[in-house]
């Protein structure tokens, strides 16, 4: 689990709350059930206007994976690759089948798995690209759900600020409560730009960042697979897939063995 956006909107969250007590302020003042609903409910319902009916029912799919979403290490990845082709070049690729049924990784579990069976090569890469690029759609739809969600926010916002301010011409006879009225007006605008800076925008961004790495871990778990079938030499692999990672991420050992 990658703990950045729970942290980074934790602080966000407490830099408003915090400048707002450090100026004499009552954070409580911002709790206001209206403009809280129109806010939240409206937002969600409009970004969900702009996509299918699965965009939205998965939504909160993608907000845990957004939130909690797990992190693929990439060294065990080449470890669990190498440790295959370490022993199909003993055994013969027949011997991974129950290897395969210890793997947590779907995606490597199902490459393996058709490798085992024979799958021809071509056929193989053409299948688990399909997968890589339907996991990239998918990915892309999250993504895409939350960014509308940071877009509409704002303009929520301010229609539940017009309608605070309409509630306050209706109550010029009484001078003692505008005060209090014209306060209560702005708080759907503060909610809705809040929400769209500190958490739909940041939270469609870190999806479409969580897809970018989930399909540079499959691509990287396709050529471990392929080469794997074709009976190449563990340490190549090894070297084959240190190489798509970032030099930061290599393993010190493979560095000097370069």
């Amino acid at each position: 689990m990658d703990p950045g956006t729970l942290v980074g909107i934790a602080l966000a969250f407490g830099a408003v709350f915090g400048s707002m007590i450090m100026e004499g302020g009552n954070p409580a003042a911002i709790i206001l059930p209206p403009a809280m609903v129109l806010v939240f409910v409206g937002t969600f319902g409009v970004a969900m206007a702009c996509g299918l009916m699965k965009d939205a029912t998965g939504a909160l799919a993608a907000l845990k994976t957004a939130l909690m979403g797990k992190k693929h290490s990439a060294d065990e990845t080449v470890a669990t690759l190498v440790s295959f082709a370490e022993r199909a070049r003993r055994e013969g690729l027949l011997a991974l089948e129950e290897m395969a049924k210890s793997v947590d990784d779907p995606f490597m579990r199902k490459g393996i798995e058709l490798a085992v069976d024979g799958t021809d090569p071509d056929e193989l890469r053409d299948i688990m690209e399909a997968e890589i690029l339907s996991k990239k759609n998918a990915d892309k739809a999250g993504s895409k759900f939350f960014a509308d969600m940071g877009g509409f926010a704002p303009t929520l916002g301010i229609i539940g600020t017009v309608l605070g301010l309409i509630h306050v011409l209706e109550n010029l006879s009484e001078p003692e409560k505008l005060g209090h009225l014209i306060a209560g007006a702005f708080v759907a605008t503060l909610w809705g730009v809040l929400t769209a800076n500190v958490l739909w925008l940041p939270i469609g961004n870190k999806l479409k960042r969580v897809g970018e790495v989930e399909a540079h871990h499959m691509q990287l778990v396709m050529e471990g697979v392929l080469a794997v079938q074709a009976g190449a030499n563990p340490r190549v692999i090894e070297q084959k897939l240190l190489s798509f990672l970032p030099a930061g991420e290599r393993p010190e050992s493979s560095e000097k063995a370069a």
